[in-house]
């Protein structure tokens, strides 16, 4: 089958399933293999829970004419996502950065959708599997689509732009994260300018935070650009008021009084303030989107329970967002602070001295109780309260309940802190 009469069969079943567990009714099921399992195992079953074609790559799997045989299942999503691209009118703005990529998506997505037919990336589908699902969620009406991009080595930007061929591109950060797969810093920076360097070869226009010195000195003097600033009158300004514990904008002298928690927010409201701009959002849209914005999925989450102020920003953590997040944690107006805290992970020979990094700012900031928990915190050397793994701390917790206050719970994702709260 070639790939015009792939995308024509899509055209026909427009819903991708890769999991037979979400089959809906007439959808393409692309049999994806990973480290543990071979997608053409579970094609038929596939087809049985409503499949209207399953496409595999292993011909003893194919007994029927619903059976659609490729090279390679991954390459054919590849292929069949930028197939789709390249015949929308859509124009794709891409993001990618170390930290804030999901919650800065989700707000651009709020402002532009004010005057836009958009689609943006579904949760933090943003890998070489999820940015094809992503395009393919590209409709006939579709005017913008937002799609993030996520990498944890070198050349996974790169490659992730030759599939969706950015028009609009911008960087949320460059920090300390997947140092492991980065090789340090300086990887993380090159890895990320990957979308940079993509889209100045293209003649494509960038949105970058014109305080960052980074993105100032890697964008040069391009001229396709637009930026924000909170003192360079070159660019965009955008006023921090200061967080309450949300965090409060002006823009153009209108107060935005924001649901999110956290100053490292801010930039990620002033990126979706400045794309909604470029796209003639009238101001009163973009502050009533940006207004409306809730965070979920763990990330920076207000909750209040049983007598606590709940911080709850468990869904990912690396140093940089980790002591982003102890910064804010210290502005916040409440007579009691407890800070738990859990391993960063994909830090590979630096993990010893970044968990130790953190444990020492923590007991510098004098919380009233500080819980580390995780292998790599449990060998800090530090006043606080460590524990090897969750377990343990939820041991402890039952026997010793926390007293009510202010309570921050940051961890990689791996760690599940959220399941404190099951505790409180």
């Amino acid at each position: 089958m070639t790939m015009e009469e792939l995308h024509a069969l899509f055209l026909e079943h427009p819903t991708i399933c890769t999991d037979t567990r979400k089959i809906t009714e007439n959808c393409l099921f692309f049999a994806l293999k990973g480290p543990n399992f071979n997608g053409n195992a579970f094609a038929q079953e596939a087809l049985d829970k409503g499949a209207a074609f399953a496409i595999i790559d292993e011909e003893d799997f194919k007994t029927s004419d619903k059976f659609v045989l490729c090279d390679n299942v991954l390459a054919t999503l590849q292929q069949l996502a930028i197939y789709h691209r390249n015949r929308s009118k859509a124009k794709i703005i891409s993001l990618t950065g170390s930290n804030g990529k999901t919650t800065t998506k989700e707000l651009i997505n709020a402002v532009i959708s004010k005057s836009y037919n958009t689609i943006a990336t579904r949760g933090n589908l943003n890998n070489h599997i999820g940015v094809p699902l992503t395009l393919l969620d590209i409709k006939e009406d579709t005017e913008i689509a937002i799609v993030e991009m996520g990498a944890n080595h070198k050349k996974e930007i790169e490659f992730l732009c030759s599939i969706a061929q950015p028009d609009f591109g911008y960087i949320t950060n460059f920090g300390k994260a997947h140092l492991e797969g980065f090789g340090g810093v300086e990887g993380v920076i090159k890895g990320k300018s990957e979308l940079y360097d993509y889209l100045m070869a293209n003649n494509k226009y960038i949105f970058l935070n014109a305080d960052d010195d980074i993105q100032k000195q890697k964008l040069g003097n391009y001229t396709k650009k637009m930026g924000f600033s909170t003192n360079d009158h070159h660019y965009y300004n955008i006023k921090f008021l200061g967080v309450d514990p949300f965090v409060l904008v002006e823009m153009e002298g209108i107060q935005i009084s924001t649901q999110l928690v956290g100053k490292y927010n801010f930039s990620n409201c002033c990126a979706a303030i400045l794309m909604g701009k470029y796209f003639n959002v009238p101001l009163k849209d973009i502050k009533s989107a940006i207004e409306a914005y809730q965070p979920q999925n763990n990330r920076s989450q207000m909750l209040s329970k049983n007598g606590f102020d709940i911080v709850l920003d468990a869904y990912n953590a690396n140093p940089t967002s980790m002591q982003a997040a102890l910064e804010n944690f210290v502005l916040m107006d409440a007579k009691r602070k407890t800070l738990i805290i859990g391993d960063m992970f994909e830090l590979g020979d630096t993990a010893a001295e970044e968990h130790q990094i953190i444990a020492d700012y923590a007991d510098k900031l004098q919380f009233d109780e500080v819980y580390l928990v995780g292998e790599n915190f449990f060998r800090t050397k530090t006043s606080a309260t460590q524990f090897k793994s969750f377990d343990d701390l939820k041991e402890h917790l039952i026997k010793n309940p926390l007293k009510k206050g202010a309570l921050l719970i940051k961890g990689s994702r791996g760690m599940a802190l959220e399941r404190i709260l099951e505790i409180l």
